[in-house]
């Protein structure tokens, strides 16, 4: 793992970042989809799972879940909630054959496509035939609304970060800043093509946060302490979760795939 990326995530702010704000409303919503594609008991393996965050409401809803992520602060986080850890990469998995596979975050941080199309074989590989891959990408212009939100483009540096992720996915903000570490950035057909061409069938990219997510962390919290209010909010991204017109300003997408046939090899290419 890139150490940049590493100390990045050694600062433990994963632990917290989905309780609050908007990435509470990127908790709610990854948990909304994931349920309706979840079969009941399924072997799941959380890859990227840091603290466990979405691990803990799996294993409440009686899956079987294993945590596997490569920092060692995370895998000691995930394992003092109870679940089960152990440190890893998204290019090695444990064999399975799993019931479902979640890439919650490794694709983030594999700048070539090679790398990430690697990332989906491997998920391919250890899931039953049947069984779950679902991947979570951030958006190609996710950096450039989050400067909407932020104190990010007082520093002049801040628009040139934005201007080549946004010409070509990689994130590299200097190191001096409290800016989120090296990433790719997908466009909203990207993950879905690199799905197929590990050998998956998709069955769909899906906005997580819509548009809600550019509002101010106050008025989220406001949202969630009103349950009319929190219903129309999830309502409302529901409608709009595939629409092609919107799709692109969430800040996150998930993209959903099922392995329905044999993993590729050379002898049986993806299809």
């Amino acid at each position: 793992m890139d150490q940049t990326i590493r100390t990045f995530y050694e600062r433990g702010e994963e632990s917290g970042r989905l309780l609050a704000g908007n990435g509470r409303l990127e908790y709610l919503r990854v948990r909304a989809l994931l349920r309706r594609f979840l079969r009941p008991g399924s072997s799941v393996v959380d890859v990227g799972g840091a603290a466990g965050i979405h691990s803990r409401w799996l294993a409440e809803d009686g899956h079987d879940v294993l945590v596997v992520d490569p920092v060692p602060l995370h895998v000691e986080q995930a394992s003092a909630a109870g679940l089960r850890a152990v440190q890893g990469l998204a290019s090695d998995l444990p064999d399975g054959p799993h019931d479902a596979v979640l890439l919650m975050g490794p694709l983030y941080h594999l700048l070539s496509r090679a790398e990430r199309v690697a990332a989906w074989r491997e998920a391919c590989r250890v899931v039953r035939p049947g069984g779950l891959v679902a991947a979570e990408v951030i958006t190609r212009h996710a950096s450039m609304w989050d400067g909407l939100r932020k104190e990010f483009p007082l520093d002049p540096r801040y628009r040139q970060v934005v201007s080549t992720a946004v010409a070509t996915g990689e994130h590299h903000p200097p190191a001096d800043t409290p800016w989120f570490t090296k990433a790719y950035f997908h466009q909203p057909w990207e993950g879905a093509s690199e799905a197929a061409e590990a050998g998956l069938t998709v069955t769909g990219t899906f906005a997580v946060e819509g548009p809600a997510w550019m509002l101010p962390n106050a008025d989220l919290e406001a949202i969630y302490a009103d349950p009319d209010h929190l219903d129309y909010l999830m309502w409302s991204l529901e409608q709009t979760e595939r629409d092609e017109s919107m799709i692109g300003v969430s800040s996150h997408l998930l993209v959903v795939t099922h392995r329905l046939t044999a993993p590729p090899t050379a002898s049986n290419p993806p299809r």
